[in-house]
């Protein structure tokens, strides 16, 4: 018996912002002051270092639970289930669902209550809850899965990751045009193909000294209402926590599940800024005294920009549906999913597809 991934399905949304889009944005300083560089020094600066040339943006009437349940749908047809036989519906998010131009963040029900609802499940023993991990929150959900159904307390998991994070930057800050809204989704399963499914995995959270690199914050507009926070980040000590955490987190990983470096086909890492994924995948290969082969990392971040949670399962199902251009994966190819992100919490997989 194996548990695995059955199903996965996606949401992306269909407005594209590019970066000329913030041609005429007034961004500033912490301080408040206007920026030294012009806006094309700006956006050219932000695209070498992201690798970002344009991102999605939700309808003004989508939330994130509509997102998420697009995507499940997808997955779950994709699966071949019937609803009523999933035992957990398991969602990532950060933010809950923020209305366009809203200050304030819907979380009651839950997303995934209102993803079953959508759904039309009846069954009162499929149970369904929110996570709240960061970034890394759908690969932490796919853990959880895999927890419930080893223990024998369930067979088949609805994982998702769903934001819209466009509707909590601050567009006064630069690293707004980092973020980006979309959905992904996956069903985990028993099954008893014993060749394929979750090798490994690792989880950890740095909070002593780590916690507050991503919070949320006034803008950079000092006329704006003190009370209305925006997401920030201090972006180098981020970049230098990943590059020192994920590489050892996905090392641990490999080593926990047995497989060779060599047999590692793909690397499916958060997407969140090209250098950086860039960076992680050296150095976690240089851990073993080895060079990232090429074609190694697969990338969304450029047309998608980081869609938070959604950005992994985003990216697999691209990559299983044969969406990403010189990108394949083959029956019995070992991948890693990892991620890095708010909390500071750092995870991977290990897996069989």
């Amino acid at each position: 018996m194996a548990i695995q991934i059955t199903g996965v399905g996606s949401f992306i949304p269909q407005n594209e912002i590019t970066n000329e889009d913030f041609a005429k944005r007034q961004f500033l300083d912490e301080d408040g002051s206007a920026l030294p560089q012009a806006n094309d020094v700006v956006i050219g600066k932000f695209r070498d270092i992201t690798g970002i040339s344009a991102r999605k943006y939700a309808d003004d009437n989508t939330l994130s639970s509509d997102m998420a349940f697009l995507a499940s749908q997808k997955a779950i047809a994709n699966a071949g289930i019937d609803t009523e036989t999933i035992d957990y519906i398991i969602l990532a998010h950060n933010f809950g669902d923020v209305k366009k131009g809203a200050i304030q963040s819907d979380i009651l029900p839950s997303l995934a209550s209102r993803v079953k609802h959508k759904l039309g499940i009846r069954n009162p023993r499929c149970v369904a809850y929110d996570i709240l991990f960061g970034c890394p929150g759908w690969v932490e959900g796919v853990i959880q899965a895999y927890a419930f159904i080893k223990a024998g307390m369930a067979q088949k998991c609805l994982v998702i990751g769903t934001e819209t994070l466009s509707r909590v930057v601050d567009v006064h800050d630069r690293d707004s045009m980092i973020y980006s809204d979309g959905a992904g989704a996956t069903v985990i399963a028993l099954t008893s193909d014993e060749n394929a499914g979750i090798l490994a995995h690792d989880s950890a959270t740095f909070a002593y000294e780590e916690s507050a690199y991503l919070f949320f914050g006034n803008s950079y507009n000092k006329d704006l209402d003190p009370n209305v926070r925006y997401i920030k980040m201090f972006g180098r000590k981020i970049y230098e926590f990943a590059l020192s955490q994920v590489p050892k987190a996905m090392k641990e990983c490999v080593d926990k599940s047995g497989i060779a470096i060599d047999d590692i086909k793909k690397v499916l890492i958060h997407q969140a800024n090209e250098k950086m994924d860039e960076a992680i995948v050296q150095r976690f290969y240089k851990l073993y005294g080895k060079v990232p082969p090429e074609g190694i990392m697969p990338m969304s971040i450029h047309k998608l920009g980081n869609s938070s949670v959604a950005t992994v399962p985003t990216l697999f199902d691209l990559l299983t549906s044969g969406r990403l251009p010189g990108q394949q994966l083959h029956k019995g190819d070992v991948i890693i999913f990892a991620s890095v992100g708010a909390g500071m919490n750092v995870n991977a997989i290990v897996y069989r597809y």
